[in-house]
């Protein structure tokens, strides 16, 4: 029986390079049909993956309009993975023999399914990975480069940007430290963004208090709750900001205010009541200060 030789690859890319073209002339030039079968990944529109079956399926069809491209998703177990590929080609294509082929850095290594593999040797110093990264900051002026921003910005998962704000408070938790940014006349809690780099949401915040208000010796972070919040930038968009608040104890050190912050102050915590009166306090930080109140009070 001749077998069918099948591709396992990515092709996350905006067009095949020469290394995609003889992968797949070897393959085509050895079995009398050839299959292609593209990873899936489980997380949408990332830097490492970001084209979906759709369009990387139209570009290889746009070279080789006979061969067959198949979507296989990603699995977090090899077993697993390698049994879905069996199954997938088994029912797509019943009654054939299959031979499977990759190239650098290839499948073969996490496949334990019944089919023979061949890995290719790499054919010159091809990446996908470069032609990303060479083309990602160059802007072309064309309806269809348009067209590609807008159908990968609503194919995206709409995205919760996670904060941390905290609750600087002093020894005898009577003060608590709060922050005013450049042209701004009201005051908030120092904080930002969540990094990818920070170990947890507790080093985050220990991270932002430092880039906000200087080295600081504090004790640990308590964790006090989470608030959707009214950022204006958001207002109209369906991605949104949710922030989860904390509280510490300054141990040593004077706070100094640095990155996005203009001043810092320490305030009575009996007066904060008045100063949301007043409405000296950022409105989307009103909950924060809320929470702290019914802490301290508790």
């Amino acid at each position: 029986m001749k077998s069918t030789g099948v591709i396992i690859a990515r092709f996350q890319t905006p067009y095949l390079h020469e290394g995609h073209h003889h992968l797949i002339r070897h393959v085509t030039g050895q079995h009398h049909r050839t299959v292609l079968v593209l990873g899936t990944a489980a997380v949408k529109s990332s830097k490492r993956n970001p084209f979906d079956f759709y369009t990387r399926e139209a570009m290889i069809k746009a070279d080789y309009p006979a061969i067959p491209v198949l979507p296989l998703r990603d699995y977090a177990i090899d077993k697993v993975w390698s049994e879905k590929l069996d199954e997938l080609l088994a029912n797509t294509f019943p009654g054939e023999k299959f031979i499977l082929y990759g190239s650098r850095d290839s499948f073969a290594s996490a496949y334990s399914g019944k089919w023979e593999t061949a890995t290719l040797p790499a054919f010159g110093d091809f990446s996908a990975t470069s032609v990303r990264e060479t083309h990602s900051d160059q802007p072309l002026n064309t309806r269809d480069f348009r067209l590609g921003v807008n159908y990968a910005i609503y194919n995206r998962y709409d995205t919760v940007y996670p904060t941390v704000d905290i609750a600087l408070l002093n020894a005898g938790h009577t003060q608590v430290l709060l922050g005013r940014k450049p042209n701004e006349d009201t005051w908030r809690f120092p904080g930002g963004f969540s990094d990818p780099a920070d170990a947890s949401y507790e080093a985050a915040a220990k991270r932002e208090l430092t880039e906000e208000c200087g080295a600081l010796e504090t004790a640990p972070m308590q964790y006090l709750g989470s608030v959707k919040i009214d950022d204006w930038r958001y207002r109209g968009e369906t991605d949104k900001i949710i922030s989860l608040f904390f509280t510490t104890t300054l141990l040593s050190g004077t706070p100094k205010a640095n990155d996005d912050l203009e001043a810092l102050q320490w305030f009575d915590i009996a007066a904060l009541p008045l100063m949301l009166e007043k409405e000296i306090i950022n409105a989307a930080h009103i909950p924060f200060l809320q929470i702290l109140l019914h802490h301290l009070n508790a």
